[in-house]
């Protein structure tokens, strides 16, 4: 039996105007990915780094089951989800360390710890903060 988690989880921006709904192995990594924007796509082209939903799974084919179940239902029952668990739509990512990854040795990113224009690793692609 593994150990490892899965998450399903949900971008908005700032005026909660877009959703996104995602899936991941570590939500740490990705939400870092989103707020800097490192992967083209949707979420970076409309902004979306807001974490407003999470959900955690053991087994990779329910979180993925679960992501496309979502996709599937209309925006009036996403934000009723949303809502059940996060009323005010809060940005979850504050609840969310900033933490980068090191090849596998954990880095965590405090005020000063972390100068700008230093560059870190994140799975063996070179990243300046």
């Amino acid at each position: 039996m593994s150990n490892k988690s899965y998450y399903v989880y949900v971008l908005t921006n700032y005026l909660n105007s877009t959703l996104y709904i995602g899936v991941t192995n570590s939500i740490e990594r990705r939400m870092y990915e989103h707020k800097n924007k490192l992967i083209e796509g949707f979420s970076s082209k409309y902004n979306l780094n807001k974490l407003v939903y999470v959900e955690n799974y053991e087994n990779i084919q329910d979180a993925i089951a679960r992501e496309k179940q979502l996709k599937t239902r209309n925006r009036v029952w996403k934000i009723e989800l949303i809502k059940k668990a996060n009323p005010k739509l809060s940005n979850l990512n504050e609840q969310i360390p900033d933490q980068v990854w090191n090849d596998t040795k954990k880095v965590e990113k405090q005020d000063s710890n972390l100068l700008l224009n230093d560059t870190v690793k994140i799975e063996n692609k070179q990243v300046s903060v």
